[in-house]
């Protein structure tokens, strides 16, 4: 078995109301001397990962051992004990204590677990020599850099020598003289026996791994054949969490755009008649789909790439708007539709839009309704 194994990891947690899955089927294994980055922009899972990893966060379902032992199943004493000896945290706002100098910051954790002063003194002082910073021995985290506070953060993950560490963002606050330095830092800390395991959206980290696991949605923006999908009423398009990569255009009929509450019952946020789009942040920003899309009647709708739908969207100023704020301008010379084309899609869009103002859309049974807004 290797070092660390995570299998079908599933985290899911209320937010706002609002059930959401920022890791969904995780699965990964890693060697003990393996540095591993886990990257992924804001929301993605990293350290909803790295909570779990550290016995902070109990997962949905699935398993995570390390060593050899199900962390999923620790409690009591066995967490606790896991806590302190297993697992190292580096933490991204570095968690020191203002007040305590460099070496007393180290000291702290081997003082707790019950080590004498005369030990624990030895101990952090060798550490913060190993990181460089004999000469910070005395210092208190506001007469330090960023990157010299990082280190002490650093020493004090390892005081109990674990064989996992884990570093949430351990760039994030510095400037790019000090990252150089706590980048050779991490590499080095990853020897035999050490496994280190670092949450990052710094991509000058991905040279120095040895693995490399990516949480952000894959999102395939090169041109493609739209694809037709014929849905039956109540049939699902996506569903909330969902990796996306394409924009809906309803041609026939209606589409509910639904968000899932922590209880499991369903918000309705807006329904999606013929001639109008939606589903587009996902594919645009890199971001899973925030809703699911179900026909509320017989639909049929056509998924276009960021490309192609860009060009679809060239004849509509709005749409053009909306693609420049999010960096997707349209390019000098690209084709969009023909103006008959764009002319009798913009009248359907009309027509659909003054047809739902004078009728009521009874939601699905179950699903509760809300004000109006935008798909995504």
């Amino acid at each position: 078995m290797a070092d660390l194994e995570i299998k079908d990891l599933v985290v899911e947690y209320s937010s706002g109301g609002y059930a959401v899955r920022p890791i969904d089927g995780l699965s990964l294994s890693a060697a003990t001397g393996e540095l591993v980055v886990v990257l992924g922009p804001s929301g993605s899972g990293k350290t909803t990962l790295l909570s779990c990893l550290a016995g902070i966060l109990s997962p949905t379902c699935g398993s995570i051992h390390v060593a050899g032992s199900d962390v999923t199943q620790l409690q009591g004493p066995a967490l606790a004990d896991y806590r302190r000896s297993t697992v190292g945290i580096v933490f991204q706002a570095f968690n020191l204590i203002p007040s305590l100098t460099a070496l007393e910051n180290v000291e702290v954790p081997l003082t707790l677990a019950g080590v004498s002063r005369k030990e624990a003194r030895a101990r952090a002082t060798e550490l913060l020599h190993q990181v460089g910073l004999s000469d910070r021995l005395s210092h208190r985290p506001g007469e330090m850099s960023g990157g010299q506070q990082q280190r002490v953060a650093i020493a004090r993950a390892l005081v109990h020598d674990p064989p996992l560490v884990i570093a949430d963002e351990p760039t994030a606050h510095l400037d790019y003289i000090q990252v150089e330095s706590i980048l050779s830092l991490v590499r080095e800390i990853a020897k035999p026996g050490r496994l280190v395991v670092v949450a990052t959206h710094d991509e000058r980290m991905i040279p120095l791994a040895d693995r490399v696991i990516d949480l952000s949605p894959k999102v395939r923006i090169a041109s493609r054949p739209p694809e037709r999908v014929v849905l039956a009423a109540g049939e699902a398009l996506f569903h909330q969490g969902d990796a996306g990569d394409l924009i809906y255009v309803v041609e026939e009929g209606e589409v509910a755009i639904v968000r899932v509450r922590s209880d499991h019952s369903e918000e309705l946020l807006t329904t999606v008649g013929v001639g109008e789009h939606f589903g587009e942040l996902a594919p645009l920003l890199g971001l899973r789909r925030t809703a699911t899309a179900r026909a509320h009647t017989v639909a049929v709708v056509t998924g276009y790439t960021i490309v192609d739908f860009r060009k679809e969207a060239a004849s509509d100023p709005r749409l053009a708007r909306m693609f420049a704020a999010a960096g997707y301008a349209e390019p000098n010379g690209s084709a969009g539709p023909s103006k008959k084309r764009a002319a009798k899609r913009s009248v359907k869009a009309s027509a659909a839009r003054r047809g739902k103002t004078a009728k009521t859309v009874v939601p699905a049974r179950g699903v509760k309704t809300a004000a109006r807004r935008r798909p995504r």
